[in-house]
C-alpha cells in the first residue's frame, strides 16, 4: 500500500498529530496489518460502515476506489451496498450506488 500524505496536506499545519494519526497510524499501522485482514476486507468493512454511518462525502467514494483497487468488482460492489441497504437503510444505499457507480463507470 502506497504512503499516505492526505492527513498531512488537509490539515497539517492546522491539525498537526490528527494528521499524523491518520498517516501513520490508521493508514500506515492499522491498515498495513495484512496477515490479520487483507486490505480488500478492509475495504469492504470501511466502505460498509462510512454508509451505515451516512459518510457521503469524498472519504466514501475514496474507499469505494480502494475497493476497486484491492479487486471488488462492480457486481461484487453492488452486492455488497444491496446487502448492506437492508441494515444501513435505504436512503444511505442510495447515495452509496450514486458515488460507486461513478467510481465503476467504467464496468457499467
Amino acid at each position: 500500500m502506497e504512503k499516505q500524505t492526505a492527513g498531512r496536506k488537509q490539515l497539517g499545519s492546522f491539525a498537526p498529530k490528527f494528521a499524523e494519526l491518520n498517516d501513520d497510524v490508521l493508514f500506515g499501522e492499522v491498515w498495513s496489518r495484512e496477515t490479520e485482514l487483507s486490505p480488500r476486507d478492509r475495504s469492504l468493512i470501511t466502505v460498509s460502515i462510512l454508509m451505515a454511518k451516512g459518510i457521503f462525502d469524498n472519504s466514501l467514494k475514496v474507499h469505494i476506489t480502494n475497493a476497486k483497487k484491492h479487486g471488488i468488482s462492480a457486481e461484487k460492489m453492488a452486492e455488497i451496498l444491496t446487502h448492506a441497504a437492508f441494515y444501513a437503510g435505504w436512503p444511505n444505499a442510495w447515495a452509496a450506488f450514486r458515488l460507486a457507480k461513478e467510481v465503476y463507470n467504467d464496468e457499467v
